[in-house]
């Protein structure tokens, strides 16, 4: 596994998610506030909604096309149990995001 920068911290705002891609792979990353940030799949496996255009409620994002939930550090979905999204480790070094890829 590697940590790769995508994104600066500073563009991605609270609540908010962002499309990133990095070393051939897309991500969706979310800043949670006070310094969190997840990576996950960047589509929803129910119908490919577009999860960085989702929103946070706690520690779940909200697909914006049919509302399914997933927790960002499972990647478990909450409405369909047979659901799943990918999870990566992110962290923030000197105000980029950076995520630990596969």
């Amino acid at each position: 596994m590697t940590w790769v920068a995508v994104a600066s911290a500073a563009d991605i705002p609270v609540g908010q998610g962002a499309f990133v891609e990095a070393d051939g792979l897309a991500f969706a990353v979310f800043n949670a506030g006070g310094g969190r940030f997840y990576a996950t799949s960047h589509q929803c496996p129910h119908e490919d909604g577009p999860l960085a255009e989702g929103w946070l409620e706690g520690a779940s994002v909200i697909c914006p096309w049919h509302g399914f939930d997933f927790d960002l550090t499972t990647g478990g979905c909450k409405v369909d149990e047979g659901l799943t999204i990918a999870v990566y480790p992110a962290r923030v070094v000197s105000g980029r995001v950076e995520v630990d890829l596969p």
